[in-house]
């Protein structure tokens, strides 16, 4: 039995089913606080009566709360569990963080600054630091992974509609944490495979230099800014943030 076919469905079902019981507990604890407090209040009980107890009132409350927890939680680890087994065939694409830019590169050798991956097609990321602990973070198919020096993890998902979508740094990095930020642009897969097929000589294409990926970033709202461009401002703000070099004098 397939429980979820994508990660944001795996997410979604958790996180919505534990929304409806918190909010029919509230609901139900709210009213019968409104009641009890009606119903004895001092004016109609003012001589307090001993209640010795209620076994079948006392076993319902804690069975029902036990059942529901424990639904939640194999709720939650199912979805867990789906989340690590990545489908057979996957696109695979290693993905490297450092202060403050993302690096995609493909099996291809192909390197981009975005992340670009095919239309309704599973993609596992490789995960790879060359610094410091951050954290890749792509809400719109809730995965969230942190990406550590010296060990490399994944996350798959697996994209249903074209268009562009952010990806962050999830984990505080250093001066200029808040710009390690660039796209997951989704093509359909004949566009992905042209734009794949494209050149992969040494130079970083931005997103801008291939016609797939222009149109799909302006059909998006993608800012003309790239990447590169904020990967060569944090870089030289980094310097700056060094210091002078050893030996220098003031």
């Amino acid at each position: 039995m397939d429980w979820f076919s994508t990660t944001t469905e795996a997410v979604d079902r958790a996180f919505y089913v534990a929304l409806a019981i918190a909010g029919a507990m509230l609901v139900l604890i709210t009213v019968l606080m409104v009641v009890f407090v009606a119903k004895y209040r001092r004016n109609r009980h003012p001589n307090a009566v001993q209640i010795e107890g209620n076994t079948p009132l006392e076993i319902a409350w804690t069975v029902i709360p036990t059942i529901l927890a424990l639904g939640m939680f194999f709720l939650g680890w199912k979805g867990y569990m789906f989340m690590k087994d990545v489908p057979k065939g996957a696109l695979e694409v290693k993905a490297t963080g450092r202060m403050w830019v993302w690096e995609f590169q493909y099996a291809n050798g192909k390197q981009s600054p975005k992340l670009y991956v095919p239309q309704g097609a599973p993609v596992k990321v490789n995960l790879h630091s060359d610094d410091v602990i951050h954290s890749f973070y792509l809400p719109a198919f809730r995965v969230k992974r942190d990406v550590v020096p010296g060990l490399d993890t994944y996350v798959w998902f697996q994209p249903q509609d074209t268009g562009a979508y952010d990806v962050f740094c999830a984990e505080y990095c250093g001066l200029r944490h808040s710009y390690m930020t660039t796209k997951a642009v989704v093509l359909p897969q004949e566009e992905f495979e042209r734009w794949l097929a494209e050149d992969t000589g040494a130079a970083k294409p931005t997103a801008g230099e291939t016609v797939e990926g222009a149109a799909a970033e302006k059909a998006a709202g993608v800012p003309a800014q790239t990447s590169v461009e904020a990967g060569g401002e944090a870089r030289a703000a980094s310097r700056s943030f060094a210091g002078p070099a050893r030996g220098s004098r003031r």
